[in-house]
C-alpha cells in the first residue's frame, strides 16, 4: 500500500539517488533515480522515487517526457506542481541543447545525425514544419532556417525561400527536412514532387541538396523514425 512506502531518509545512503550519484557517478542511476533528484520531494505516502516512476509511466517513455513543456508535465501526473515541472522541463531542454551543440560540429550528411539534431524539436509537432540546414564545405551547420509551418505545399515552400538564406550565408550545400505529425515517415506524392523541384533548383544555382529527411516518431516496431530520400535513391548527389 502507498502508506507503507518508505521515506527516502529511511533508505541506506548508498540507495539514495543524490548520494549514489556522488559516490558511483551519474551513469549508475536509473531514469527514475535521475528524475527523483530534480523532483526533490515526493508526496504523502509516496516517496520521490515512486513519484518519479509514476511520472515516467504517465508520460509513456523518457523520450516523451523529455519533449513535454512544463504545463504538459504538470497535467501528466498528479502531484507534479508547476515548480517541479518547470525544473524538469529546464533540465531536459539543457540536455537537448547540449546534444544539438555537439551535433553542429559533426558532418551532417549522415541522415541519422540529422534526425538526432532535429527530432527533439519536430517529432511531436502537431503541424508540419519545413526546415533548411545550411552547410559549409565540411558539411557542418552554418544555420538552421524554418521556411514554413502548416500543411506542406508548393505555395508555402518555394525554391526562392529555400535558397535565399543559402545564398546570403554562402552555403555550399543544404539539407531539407520536414516532419509528419502522424509519425508515419512514408513520403507522399507531394513530398516526392516538391523534392525533385527543389533538387533541380539547387543544381541550377550550384547549391546542391544533399538530402531530404522526413521526421517521424519511434513506434518501437524496428522501423526507422526518419526517411532519407538519398538513402532510398531519390536524391543522387
Amino acid at each position: 500500500m502507498e502508506s507503507d512506502t518508505p521515506k527516502l531518509l529511511d533508505m541506506s545512503a548508498d540507495d539514495r539517488p543524490r548520494e549514489k550519484l556522488l559516490s558511483k557517478g551519474r551513469s549508475s542511476l536509473s531514469d527514475e533515480e535521475l528524475i527523483a533528484i530534480f523532483l526533490r520531494t515526493g508526496l504523502k505516502g509516496c516517496n520521490v522515487l515512486e513519484l518519479a516512476a509514476r511520472l515516467k509511466r504517465a508520460a509513456g517513455s523518457l523520450t516523451a517526457l523529455g519533449s513535454m513543456e512544463a504545463r504538459e508535465i504538470s497535467k501528466c501526473c498528479k502531484g507534479i506542481g508547476s515548480a517541479k515541472a518547470a525544473t524538469l522541463a529546464a533540465v531536459f531542454e539543457l540536455g537537448h541543447r547540449a546534444v544539438k551543440e555537439q551535433l553542429t560540429r559533426e558532418d551532417l550528411s549522415n541522415p541519422e545525425t540529422v534526425y538526432q539534431y532535429l527530432a527533439g524539436d519536430l517529432r511531436y509537432e502537431q503541424q508540419e514544419n519545413f526546415v533548411v540546414l545550411l552547410l559549409d564545405t565540411r558539411r557542418h551547420l552554418i544555420r538552421r532556417c524554418t521556411i514554413s509551418k502548416g500543411t506542406l505545399n508548393r505555395t508555402m515552400v518555394h525554391p526562392r525561400d529555400v535558397f535565399r538564406e543559402a545564398i546570403i550565408c554562402n552555403a555550399c550545400s543544404i539539407i531539407i527536412s520536414h516532419n509528419h505529425p502522424s509519425g508515419d515517415v512514408s513520403p507522399s506524392k507531394l513530398d516526392r514532387e516538391l523534392t525533385r523541384e527543389l533538387v533541380d533548383a539547387g543544381k541550377a544555382i550550384h547549391i546542391p541538396i544533399l538530402d531530404h529527411i522526413i521526421i517521424g516518431t519511434d513506434n518501437g516496431a524496428n522501423i526507422l523514425p526518419y526517411f532519407s530520400f538519398r538513402e532510398h535513391g531519390l536524391i543522387i548527389s
